[in-house]
């Protein structure tokens, strides 16, 4: 399986030093160190459970805009955008549902609702892929991935597929089963198309079987020359969530031709949100507080 990983603040070898660590954490939430760690066990065993023929894409931003794909897995049978959680608890998925069960046994909404999340992630990224021209026989698939195996989920039809971290290699296994629909060299093309973006006045329609009725690739290209606004899809996040993208985010095009330029954003203090702010200054707080201890220690001591 190729892997292609995009995440944001991390070196060319792969790593994320402190500065970086705290501008992600900023940027994307408190739980977004988690969650990179959540996705490289769940990465992991993808990679020894699936063969060649499969690309990984990671954390990749949809351009002009702050959404983040945090796993998109293109596979001769198909596409799945997958979200790992670190959550662990017991916890319910039902419909678009996704809830806590407390130990009275009874279920309630949890703070983050994972399935809508991923559900929303999952119909922006189609919207994208038919904006730069490619046609999908099959839906992209929405995937929720709970990487701590203290998490036990009880599924009662949810719209999403929900994995638990015991089931992973049985998740692979339906992917390698699955009905193909384009050849190893389409995905590859695919997955290039999707990392380097071209301008959409120069696309052709990408499409991995012969030429389809006119009227049917028309329609796959009406979206992208109307153009895209996430805001249309109620892509949005709760208050105070630790987010795929960065909170406060302007509305976005993705992409759209050249010339087109996104609203201008909000005058910020250093570009930092009044959460940002209050987040950054409680840790130069605590840092004070370290020196100042450090201090009265060394100061004992001599």
């Amino acid at each position: 399986m190729k892997i292609i990983d995009k995440t944001s603040q991390q070196d060319a070898n792969g790593n994320i030093g402190i500065i970086a660590r705290v501008r992600g954490t900023l940027k994307y939430g408190l739980s977004w160190s988690a969650e990179l760690e959540a996705q490289k066990t769940v990465i992991s065993q993808l990679e020894r459970l699936l063969e060649k023929g499969f690309v990984l894409i990671r954390n990749f931003t949809l351009p002009n805009s702050e959404i983040v794909i945090p796993i998109a897995l293109l596979g001769a049978g198909g596409v799945w955008v997958i979200y790992v959680t670190h959550v662990k608890g017991n916890f319910e998925a039902k419909g678009d549902q996704w809830n806590i069960v407390n130990n009275d046994g009874k279920a309630l909404p949890a703070g983050i609702n994972y399935i809508d999340r991923v559900a929303k992630l999952a119909t922006v990224f189609q919207k994208f892929l038919k904006i730069q021209k490619v046609e999908m026989p099959s839906p992209v698939e929405p995937v929720l991935i709970a990487a701590d195996p203290g998490a036990q989920i009880d599924s009662v039809r949810p719209m999403v597929r929900v994995v638990r971290s015991d089931a992973i290699k049985q998740f692979a296994g339906t992917l390698l089963q699955a009905r193909p629909v384009w050849r190893t060299d389409f995905i590859h093309e695919l997955a290039d198309r999707i990392i380097d973006p071209t301008p959409v006045e120069e696309l052709r329609t990408l499409s991995p079987a012969p030429a389809q009725s006119a009227s049917r690739s028309s329609a796959l290209s009406q979206p992208a020359e109307q153009g895209f606004n996430a805001n249309d899809l109620g892509f949005a996040f709760e208050e105070g969530e630790a987010q795929p993208a960065a909170q406060d985010a302007a509305p976005v095009n993705v992409p759209r031709p050249q010339g087109a330029r996104p609203a201008p954003a909000k005058k910020r203090f250093l570009g930092l949100s009044d959460t940002q702010i209050i987040l950054l200054a409680g840790m130069l707080i605590v840092w004070l507080c370290i020196l100042f201890g450090l201090a009265i220690i060394i100061s004992v001591s001599l």
